[in-house]
C-alpha cells in the first residue's frame, strides 16, 4: 500500500522559513517523480515543485528562487524547504506520486498546514 506522510508545517512570520518533509512507503521511492502541491482555502490545487526520479528540479513562477526540493532515495523522503514565506503562501501542502492535476488522480499524503502571517 502506498502512503505519503507530511510533516513540518506550522505557523510562521512572513520572511520566515518551514522544511517539510514527506516519507514514503509501499513502493520503490527512487523509480518516482514526487510532487509538492498546494491548495490555499477556497482556492484550487497549485502544483508547486516536482523532481525526477533522476533529481530534475521544477518550480512554479510563485515559488522559484525561494523553493527548494530535494530527495534522499535511502530515507524515502522528499523534502521542501521553504524560505522567504509569505502570506500568499498560505496553505495546505501536499506530497504527491504521480499527480495528474486533479484531487482524483494519484496518491496523496494527508496534507500539512502552512500559515504565514503576523
Amino acid at each position: 500500500e502506498v502512503q505519503l506522510v507530511e510533516s513540518g508545517g506550522g505557523l510562521v512570520q512572513p520572511g520566515g522559513s518551514l522544511r517539510l518533509s514527506c516519507v514514503a512507503s509501499g513502493f520503490t521511492f527512487s523509480s518516482y517523480w514526487m510532487y509538492w502541491v498546494r491548495q490555499a482555502p477556497e482556492k484550487g490545487l497549485e502544483w508547486v515543485s516536482k523532481i525526477s526520479s533522476g533529481g530534475k528540479l521544477y518550480y512554479a513562477a510563485s515559488v522559484k528562487g525561494r523553493f527548494t526540493i530535494s530527495r534522499d532515495n535511502a530515507k524515502n523522503t522528499v523534502y521542501l524547504q521553504m524560505n522567504s514565506l509569505k502570506p500568499e503562501d498560505t496553505a495546505v501542502y501536499y506530497c504527491v506520486r504521480d499527480y495528474d492535476g486533479s484531487r482524483l488522480g494519484g496518491y496523496w499524503g494527508q496534507g500539512t498546514q502552512v500559515t504565514v502571517s503576523s
